[in-house]
């Protein structure tokens, strides 16, 4: 859930963009072998919406074209609006030390686990069908919400996120195991700078 619009290409975020083509080009077999990857991801069982409500910090991603622009600090808030769907708020630091920021709406699709949902951000493409199906499972969470593991259907996407901007290496062995019980490899996720944590970016699995 965290889509930002790339507002123009710079060297690092063309050498990063490089760096991610090659990594997705060397593992994208991860995405769809296996019988679980077949399967889909799953969501957990119950999503309490009131405890993942607040504050998140992207830890690490599956690059995008949208997330590129961000080179540290990337976080996202949600919050509940009037009509019961979920607020949300991106922003990050860019290369040049700019803001980007986007808000959108995302609604709870499965009522039984109310771990996937459909987020919408204006002007964004393949999000035009308000009943579409979801693009955002809730595959993993820490205890009390301290860390959460999101990917979609087709597992193109994947955000580890977390509410400190850093994490011990206990919680990291359980984020990378809940990377492959989803059906995809730590190695497509790459780091993502925070200000008290990881500064560089690098594939996870190099971690």
């Amino acid at each position: 859930m965290n889509p930002f619009r790339t507002q123009r290409p710079t060297k690092r975020g063309g050498r990063l963009l490089t760096l991610a083509a090659a990594t997705i080009a060397a593992l994208a077999p991860a995405l769809t072998a296996g019988p679980a990857a077949a399967a889909g991801p799953a969501p957990v069982p119950a999503l309490e919406v009131a405890s993942y409500l607040g504050t998140w910090n992207q830890l690490a991603a599956v690059p995008a074209p949208f997330n590129l622009e961000c080179a540290r600090d990337t976080q996202a808030n949600y919050t509940l609006d009037p009509q019961g769907n979920v607020a949300v708020f991106n922003r990050c630091t860019t290369w040049d030390g700019g803001s980007n920021e986007i808000r959108g709406t995302a609604r709870i699709i499965d009522q039984v686990t109310k771990a996937q949902l459909r987020v919408e951000f204006p002007n964004v493409p393949f999000q035009e069908d308000p009943a579409g199906t979801p693009n955002y499972i809730v595959t993993a969470l820490g205890p009390d919400y301290s860390w959460a593991v999101v990917t979609d259907p087709s597992r193109l996407s994947g955000f580890v996120l977390s509410r400190t901007p850093a994490l011990d290496e206990a919680s990291w062995e359980q984020v990378r195991g809940a990377i492959e019980a989803a059906g995809q490899s730590p190695c497509l996720y790459l780091t993502s700078p925070t200000t008290g944590g990881i500064d560089t970016v690098a594939p996870l699995c190099t971690r």
